[in-house]
């Protein structure tokens, strides 16, 4: 008997309707706290490097012992406290401004500040998905929820530039901060009886930490998917250092036509949400995770041989189908996770995975930098590419590569 849709199951939607409204409004944010910090306080390039580094800072501070309290505490509380966090931070940009008192020092502590629980709100938000649906609909609850991050990455930033220029920049801060408190509102009405775990049982922070980190390391799939990923995290890091000074620079683009080529890369992303769902049941939800990365990974050698004319068509075509493959992994790869882990392990085990696949994007953008500087943009392009084909690799060599489906929790090898 096939189940309900998704679409009509209300706490489902509520969560669904919660991710709508602070997606899109993490987008004008995006755009807008950078805006404030250089065309109302006239930051430095320095000074915007900081601001940049205090919004991605917070996982490498917090993100493993933000596991352990994910799993101590009830889930939709944290994402309810988290989004009234990020929502009060953000106003105080406006009020400040208004006042004539913002500051930088301001600013890097809502960076910070919001960072944080974005941090919370992130580690709970997929432990807390298998609380509203059975196991076998993570898939497409996880695709639904894909399409909305990949929509407001495709329309989000247009939005947000429209704000900022019609309210200005510190105004469309506000109207994200607005965002997170309605996404609160949402969360609030969801009525999926949760019971928060009680005390017994603790062993302590760092104890309750290796035990994340000893579940994901000791289970024959689970690290193979965290080196996948951060294997292709430290590929992308490297790309994202040269990306602009290879558009620019090499291509000689202007940033309107940059805009239009990026854009690529989001509808490759819109595009994958839309047919996961499809493609797991045709051709299996576990398989499924390998097999888009081996397809889709290798049109990203189509990126170096972008020339100025119509050879631009390279890298849109290139980022189009990664993107595409990107997130089909990310929604049989998160599925399974959600899957294979018991109930109390949920918040730990994503946090390691995050601390571990996030953790190298930095390097990445480090030796990004630094390959630039010996071997120029191009080169380096082409490295991005080559080490990115070699995210597969742990895949294959995963008892991964012999499953269909998802298994369940108890099913899986540890």
């Amino acid at each position: 008997m096939t189940s309900p849709s998704l679409f009509r199951h209300r706490n489902f939607m509520l969560l669904f309707g919660a991710d709508t409204i602070s997606q899109f409004g993490t987008q004008i944010s995006l755009l807008a706290l950078p805006l404030v910090a250089v065309g109302v306080l006239g930051a430095s390039e320095l000074e915007t490097g900081l601001l940049v580094a205090a919004e991605t800072a917070a996982f490498l501070l917090v993100g493993l012992p933000a596991g352990v309290w994910v799993d101590r505490t009830a889930r939709r509380r944290i994402l309810i406290s988290a989004d009234l966090v990020r929502g009060v931070l953000l106003a105080s940009v406006p009020v400040a401004w208004w006042l004539g008192a913002l500051t930088m020092p301001q600013l890097y502590g809502v960076a910070l500040g919001t960072g944080l629980a974005t941090v919370f709100f992130d580690i709970a938000y997929q432990s807390y998905l298998p609380s509203l649906v059975d196991r076998d609909r993570l898939v497409d609850g996880n695709a639904k929820l894909e399409i909305v991050r990949s929509s407001a990455a495709v329309a989000g930033p247009g939005a947000g530039g429209g704000l900022v220029q019609l309210l200005t920049a510190p105004v469309a801060v506000l109207v994200d901060a607005l965002s997170f408190l309605g996404s609160a509102l949402f969360l609030w009405r969801i009525d999926a009886a949760e019971q928060a775990p009680g005390r017994e049982g603790r062993r302590g922070l760092l104890k309750e930490i290796g035990e994340g980190l000893r579940f994901v390391a000791t289970h024959r799939i689970l690290r193979m998917i965290a080196a996948c990923t951060a294997t292709a995290n430290f590929a992308s890091g490297v790309f994202a250092a040269v990306e602009m000074i290879f558009l620019v620079r090499v291509i000689g683009l202007t940033p309107g036509a940059i805009g239009l080529l990026l854009s690529a890369a989001a509808v490759g992303g819109l595009t994958g949400a839309a047919i996961v769902g499809r493609a797991s049941r045709r051709v299996g939800s576990a398989r499924i995770i390998w097999l888009s990365i081996l397809v889709t990974q290798p049109f990203m050698l189509l990126v170096p041989l972008t020339q100025p004319g119509w050879k631009v068509a390279f890298f849109a075509a290139g980022t189009f189908v990664n993107s595409i493959g990107v997130v089909v992994y990310n929604v049989g790869q998160v599925s399974f996770r959600q899957a294979v882990t018991p109930e109390h392990m949920l918040g730990r085990m994503n946090a390691t995975m995050r601390f571990v696949v996030w953790g190298v994007l930095p390097l990445g953008g480090l030796a990004g930098g630094l390959l630039g500087e010996a071997f120029g943009a191009r080169s380096t392009v082409w490295i991005s590419a080559a080490a990115g084909l070699l995210c597969v690799v742990p895949l294959l060599l995963s008892p991964l590569r012999g499953m269909r489906d998802l298994p369940a929790a108890d099913e899986t090898p540890a």
